[in-house]
């Protein structure tokens, strides 16, 4: 009696489980999209974009396709960024920085020497100065669905070893297409060339530029080591990246489709960090490995450009906004709990 009892529990409780699950099921459309970034196969940036996929795959019950185009295969960065405003490409992840010509408030997150681990940029990012500066994208034609990590940028040059400031001087050093980046080499006495990171290796090879910053893992990925004699660990500037989708797009979504993107992002996050993070800890010895010499900064060194860039400091903060900043120096203040 008592099986046959529990039987028919079980058969009330799987359909009405089914009914629970169906509707949000029912609501979720078939949709295909590109997922386009800068950095190769086997970098912790397409890690995280692979990892993105199979889940919204996974939590769309297979109805949603996001399919991946890495390696600038769909141009650079910021003709990336106009290609979602237009809705031509759906979603990208790139340096959240680089948005500071869309919205001046991002540049914030590009001032150097500014977070001095991942995790501290994790609550900053994720908590209400994170969250305020993406409330500013739609505007824009974009949605942020959260930050992943680019990590912290080191510094390559083909010309010498760079153990002190004064060796900067002079070196033609690509940045990234972004007003701090830029100033911040100009000065540190280096010529700065911005560049795609689509022509980069190329520009490095033909000695159109002496050197390049990026983080270890990038250095590696993108096999610069092949054309880079030094490598300085400066850890100059931290990069939170910023996985966007095209407004266009998801205006056209429903709320049950959002929120398979939503938490496929935040699932991925925590993913893409970690495998950010331990690829960073490896790279550094397997850069050694490939005969470049690594030089680390000795502390005193390291104050010496912190100090040179205090000037670039004070200027951009007037240009970002003196509220924007003094917000992100409020919240880092609290994350280290002073």
């Amino acid at each position: 009696m008592l099986k046959k009892l529990l039987n028919l529990a079980m058969g009330i409780a799987v359909p009405m489980a089914l009914l629970t699950a169906g509707p949000a099921w029912a609501e979720i459309r078939e949709h295909t999209l590109k997922f386009a970034a800068a950095n190769n196969k086997g970098h912790p940036q397409v890690t995280g974009m692979e990892k993105f996929s199979e889940l919204v795959k996974e939590k769309s019950g297979g109805k949603i396709d996001v399919k991946l185009f890495p390696g600038g295969v769909l141009g650079g960065d910021v003709q990336t960024i106009s290609a979602l405003q237009g809705g031509v490409i759906e979603m990208t992840v790139l340096n959240a920085g680089i948005l500071a010509s869309n919205v001046k408030p991002f540049g914030a997150v590009d001032l150097p020497f500014l977070f001095n681990s991942g995790e501290e940029a994790d609550k900053v990012m994720d908590g209400a100065f994170g969250t305020g500066l993406m409330d500013l994208l739609p505007d824009t034609g974009l949605v942020g669905l959260g930050y992943w990590e680019l990590g912290f940028r080191n510094l390559t040059n083909n010309r010498r070893a760079v153990t002190k400031l004064e060796d900067i001087g002079g070196l033609k050093i690509r940045t990234i297409q972004s007003p701090i980046p830029i100033e911040l080499f100009n000065s540190l006495g280096a010529n700065a060339v911005p560049l795609p990171y689509t022509e980069l290796y190329t520009a490095l090879e033909t000695g159109t530029v002496d050197g390049q910053e990026n983080p270890a893992a990038n250095i590696l990925n993108a096999k610069f080591f092949e054309v880079q004699k030094y490598m300085t660990v400066t850890r100059h500037q931290y990069n939170p990246q910023i996985v966007l989708i095209s407004k266009t797009f998801w205006d056209g979504l429903n709320d049950e489709e959002k929120a398979v993107f939503q938490a496929a992002a935040s699932e991925a996050r925590d993913y893409q960090r970690t495998v950010s993070r331990e690829a960073d800890a490896k790279a550094i010895e397997e850069i050694k490995a490939t005969g470049m010499e690594v030089t680390e900064l000795s502390p005193e060194e390291t104050q010496k450009l912190r100090d040179a860039v205090k000037p670039l400091i004070e200027k951009f903060s007037a240009e970002i906004g003196a509220e924007t900043v003094a917000q992100l120096m409020k919240e880092l203040s609290a994350v280290r709990g002073q």
